[in-house]
């Protein structure tokens, strides 16, 4: 089993940055990546941005594209979301995940076959 804790979040203005950390543990040998999610009120959960494990290779959101940046830290077992630029629209709450290790399939956009959540953190764009 994976145990995922996310946290870093807090208010910020617009224009600001904030770092979000996703501390990894358990099984992780052979897990396939690693995704920041995001839900604000009366919206749909949306992908931000995740990470394969394999390669590093990423996926971001349109909406987040040239402002966010995930990473990783494999000696610390971490997953990094940078995020500059910040907007309004960028409040939620955010979540890192990761699939289970049977998911037949595994799509970033929608979170298909993540089973594996962190506990979720506020993220506040404000004035």
């Amino acid at each position: 089993q994976l145990q995922l804790v996310d946290s870093g979040g807090g208010l910020v203005q617009p224009g600001g940055s904030l770092r979000l950390s996703c501390a990894i543990s358990g099984f992780t040998l052979h897990y396939y990546a690693i995704g920041w999610f995001r839900q604000a009120p009366g919206k749909e959960r949306e992908g931000v941005a995740c990470i394969r494990s394999s390669d590093g290779s990423t996926y971001y959101g349109d909406s987040v594209k040239g402002r966010f940046t995930i990473a990783r830290d494999s000696a610390k077992n971490t997953v990094y979301l940078q995020m500059n630029s910040l907007k309004p629209e960028d409040t939620a709450v955010y979540y890192c995940a990761a699939p289970s290790k049977t998911a037949p399939l595994v799509m970033c956009a929608a979170g298909v076959g993540y089973d594996y959540w962190g506990q979720g953190i506020q993220v506040t764009v404000s004035s």
